[in-house]
């Protein structure tokens, strides 16, 4: 079982976050940020991962904090869970079209870290949420769980639809990279072998 739980506290946030791998994509998000639990259990729902996180932060500030705050606690699960990374499929990418929307995913989940995002939101702000905290969430993520993470906007411009095609689609690319390659289950998946 590839389930973790994983708790970061700082002066700004304190976060809980607990990953199943290999789950059903149930899930129970809690953060004061409506959008970001939106974007969370989609997440979840997409990727088949059981998701529980539980986060508080100084959204009197605004909701930079707890955004980014929830994605390094994400990846951190991300890469507890996935341990040395032996047999898994470490590739995976998915386009995903949302009516007029069409959002390229595409993960290596190689120890390296790089993220490409070249989303062109065109709102500041998506209801409370200001808009460029969906890079900052996938920054902390892709910090925590290092890895190369390109987000490539074929079409369209509804901000809300160009950043929830992003999350359900790199949640479609981790449930690909995560899987087990049954091939080649005992093997750490690169030539060096280690990830």
């Amino acid at each position: 079982m590839r389930t973790v739980n994983v708790k970061r506290k700082t002066g700004e946030t304190e976060v809980e976050v607990t990953l199943n791998l290999d789950g059903e994509g149930k899930y129970d998000i809690v953060t004061d940020c409506g959008f970001l639990n939106h974007m969370l259990e989609l997440f979840a729902r997409h990727g088949g991962f059981d998701l529980t996180v539980k986060a508080k932060g100084d959204t009197k500030v605004d909701f930079h904090h707890t955004t980014e705050d929830v994605g390094i606690t994400m990846g951190q699960a991300f890469r507890k869970a996935l341990g040395d990374k032996r047999g898994i499929t470490r590739y995976g990418f998915f386009a995903l079209p949302m009516d007029l929307t069409m959002v390229l995913a595409a993960v290596d989940l190689s120890g390296r870290c790089a993220l490409n995002y070249s989303l062109k939101i065109p709102a500041e702000k998506v209801g409370d949420f200001d808009t460029e905290l969906a890079r900052e969430f996938w920054a902390g993520f892709s910090r925590e769980c290092p890895g190369a993470y390109h987000f490539h906007q074929l079409a369209g411009d509804d901000s809300h639809h160009i950043i929830e095609a992003s999350f359900k689609g790199m949640a479609r690319a981790l449930k690909t990279a995560v899987s087990f390659d049954e091939k080649h289950r005992d093997e750490i998946p690169s030539t060096k072998g280690v990830l």
